[in-house]
């Protein structure tokens, strides 16, 4: 038995989300069925974090336990070539250690928001970013981000279905930058709760709007209550951008 470790790359518009689901696709069982295709073996695949519908991957990091002998070049390439036309792609494989684990070795998971910050309709990016008409200040909207960082309670930006034992979380970089009418929020963390940065983001276009002061968003988060939260942002935007494992690691 060989643990392979996976970097996916996925455009999460036709799924449900990663997770295997019995009311719709996910990214999950397509590379389910690809791995039992390939090797005619029920093998599961784990992954370094959930995404919700809609919400994509760029380097999300999985594994799976496979006893047919094969190389991980000749497992990428068959994945890949049973993937299709499904939009998810093996980009990198590797054989680990037995005791390495794509979620429970995990130390660190980053993110990325895309918002298009225009008037005219999104066409190339449509479903890949969220395009917000209205005017919106990233200076404040970076601002605002600044109190959210570091180790809190943030029950006001987690949704009513996280199953996670506790809502604190360290938060350990939020960021927002303007590149023309492109506006990027960077988010890092060990880990987070199930909507934490849609609900976050959501929050810091309030801010860039006008519509809240910065200083609000520091007050939902010490009300800590899900009532409190301006805005959820649409999953459209949201990727997942790499999963960090100690350094030495087996497919750190």
């Amino acid at each position: 038995m060989t643990r392979f470790a996976l970097t996916v790359e996925f455009d999460g518009r036709p799924f449900m989300g990663w997770q295997r689901q019995t009311h719709g696709p996910s990214v999950q069982a397509a590379l389910e069925a690809a791995v039992l295709a390939v090797t005619g073996e029920a093998a599961a695949v784990h992954a370094a974090g959930r995404t919700d519908a809609g919400v994509h991957g760029l380097a999300m990091r999985a594994h799976c336990d496979i006893a047919k002998p094969i190389t991980p070049f000749r497992l990428m390439e068959a994945l890949n070539a049973l993937l299709r036309p499904a939009p998810v792609a093996v980009l990198a494989c590797d054989a680990v250690a037995d005791d390495w684990h794509a979620r429970f070795s995990c130390v660190g998971r980053s993110y990325e928001y895309r918002i298009v910050n225009r008037r005219a309709p999104l066409t190339v990016e449509r479903g890949l970013a969220w395009q917000v008409p209205q005017p919106l200040d990233a200076g404040a909207m970076a601002a605002a981000a600044a109190m959210l960082v570091g180790r809190h309670d943030f029950t006001t930006f987690r949704s009513a279905h996280c199953q996670a034992d506790s809502p604190v979380r360290t938060l350990d970089v939020l960021t927002v930058e303007r590149e023309g009418d492109l506006i990027m929020v960077q988010a890092a963390a060990r880990s987070f709760l199930h909507h934490q940065v849609r609900s976050m983001v959501g929050c810091l276009a309030l801010v860039g709007m006008g519509r809240w002061a910065p200083s609000e968003v520091g007050a939902a988060l010490a009300a800590r209550d899900r009532a409190r939260l301006g805005l959820n942002a649409p999953p459209d935007g949201l990727f997942f951008v790499g999963a960090v494992y100690p350094v030495g690691a087996a497919a750190g």
